[in-house]
């Protein structure tokens, strides 16, 4: 889906207390509707609010903004770039290395490698670093 964005600038109300937010556009409570919010001001230019259809806690902001509604960004693509970067032979070693590689259930080389892949892409290990021996 494309973002929609709207050419006129609207009436903004952003209040943020703790987890939850009352939003208002044009004096019309749309929290109920709305995932997320962003709020985006360069110097010089209007605000832009960016919305993705539940609430989300920001400072406050009263004034006008143009208006945004998109939808989450597509992971795939970082993904992609991630395993791309990937070097095949550092991965086998570190997939063959790992301590939960042999547990006999079906399915284990994938299972450990999506597991190594979901490690260095979360930070745990990077590529490189040695496995933890158990003891």
């Amino acid at each position: 889906m494309t973002p929609t964005i709207s050419p006129e600038l609207r009436h903004v109300r952003i209040q943020a207390v703790g987890p939850t937010a009352r939003l208002e556009i044009d004096g019309r409570d749309i929290a109920d509707y709305v995932a997320s919010y962003q709020l985006h001001h360069t110097a010089g230019g209007a605000p832009e609010l960016q919305l993705l259809l539940r609430p989300s806690a920001d400072p406050a902001f009263e004034g006008a903004a143009r208006v945004v509604v998109g939808e989450a960004p597509d992971p795939g693509p970082a993904a992609a770039a991630f395993i791309a970067a990937l070097d095949p032979q550092e991965t086998e070693r570190a997939v063959l290395a790992r301590h939960d590689l042999l547990d006999g259930e079906p399915h284990e080389l994938t299972r450990a490698l999506l597991t190594q892949l979901t490690e260095w892409a979360l930070g745990v290990r990077q590529p490189g670093e040695r496995q933890p021996v158990a003891g």
